[in-house]
């Protein structure tokens, strides 16, 4: 009998790896949209069900008959939904782009004896998994990771397309960007230190201060490491002035007798102006330098992605990259492959050789190919 795993939220990343995990298990996606939930339901036979997922009590009584859950839900909604789904006991594989550390939630998930794996997507996610990987196999003396996804097409006034929730977008350009410096951390505001690099791919982006690194910045000992956002170049100035006009605050204001806060109104707005229409492409760039020694010899390894959009299957690049490391991971979970309880940032899951060959070739099976240079 086939094993069965929900997925939690149907959007563009949702959707592709329900669309994925339908070709070995029997799959069911939840969503409060009907309108994402319908193509699934009709085009590729996923059963669907609209629910609102704020609900613990929703939530839970959903996800109660599935031996595995997939959660795709926006970053507000991610810890509070963990929190959930591991009082009910679920083993879980995480995208959201939680705010708060997920890692806080380890003790309750050893109490209720379930495997998590959090922050599974490309980034956070598989530059993790590549970093644990050779961390166990060399001394790292850096890292660095410079990761962002793109239209192909240069619109003005963005020339960006979020593929995520647009709040989830503007949090990189407001959450201080953590990175670690001579073996401590440092904190500067996002946006700072921009640097221009130029892909071979693509030609020249625009790199910034990010809070990318997440758990890296807890979970590992490495003297220096950061990850920078790449955008296409100028898109810092006009962040700067969104930001510092107060466009991306959460502090409320009043507007004729309204509370509002302005970050909603921004969001709202930018949703139509960045959502991906019909027939547009995108595509993923990233590239990690990890330097150190490895039996005594200096040594580095630069890793290389660049993934587009892919026509046949009309899929966005960021759904395949984020969404199946996520889904390589919950096979791994949902075959007993990968058991280790708890909460699980991606770069434990990179420790063991088997583990990390079997998500670079999933990746690989579906086109998404990490190219690997030996210094």
């Amino acid at each position: 009998m086939k094993k069965k795993i929900i997925v939690l939220g149907a959007g563009l990343v949702g959707g592709a790896m329900a669309i994925d995990l339908k070709k070995q298990y029997n799959v069911t996606c939840v969503d409060i949209n009907a309108t994402a939930l319908k193509p699934l339901a009709e085009k590729h036979g996923i059963n669907t069900q609209q629910k609102d997922l704020s609900d613990k009590s929703v939530l839970q009584d959903c996800v109660k008959d599935f031996d595995l859950v997939v959660s795709a839900v926006p970053g507000f909604m991610g810890y509070k939904t963990l929190q959930f789904l591991i009082e009910a006991g679920k083993n879980v594989v995480d995208i959201a782009f939680m705010p708060e550390d997920f890692l806080q939630l380890d003790d309750l998930a050893k109490k209720h004896n379930v495997t998590v794996v959090a922050d599974c997507g490309v980034a956070p996610g598989m530059g993790n998994i590549i970093l644990g990987y050779h961390n166990k196999r060399m001394q790292i003396e850096s890292y660095e990771c410079l990761v962002g996804g793109l239209p192909v097409v240069r619109e003005w006034p963005y020339e960006y397309k979020a593929v995520f929730s647009p709040i989830d977008v503007i949090e990189e350009y407001i959450r201080p960007a953590r990175y670690i410096q001579n073996n401590k951390m440092v904190v500067r505001e996002a946006l700072s230190d921009a640097e221009l690099v130029h892909f071979d791919n693509i030609g020249t982006l625009e790199s910034w201060n990010s809070d990318g690194l997440r758990s890296l910045a807890t979970t590992m000992n490495i003297p220096y490491m950061i990850e920078k956002t790449l955008r296409y170049p100028g898109a810092i100035e006009y962040l700067r002035v969104l930001r510092e006009s107060g466009f991306f605050s959460y502090n409320e204001i009043d507007v004729k007798g309204q509370k509002i806060r302005p970050v909603d109104l921004t969001a709202k707005l930018l949703f139509d102006l960045w959502k991906l229409k019909p027939g547009e492409e995108d595509f993923t760039i990233m590239r990690i330098t990890i330097k150190g020694t490895e039996q005594g010899k200096n040594k580095t390894y630069i890793y290389d992605l660049f993934d587009r959009f892919d026509k046949e299957t009309n899929t966005i690049s960021m759904a395949r990259t984020t969404g199946y490391t996520c889904t390589a991971v919950a096979n791994m979970i949902a075959e007993g492959m990968f058991t280790l309880k708890g909460v699980n940032a991606p770069e434990f899951v990179g420790v063991e050789e088997n583990h990390y060959n079997f998500v670079v070739n999933y990746l690989k099976e579906r086109g998404v190919i990490y190219k690997v240079t030996i210094q």
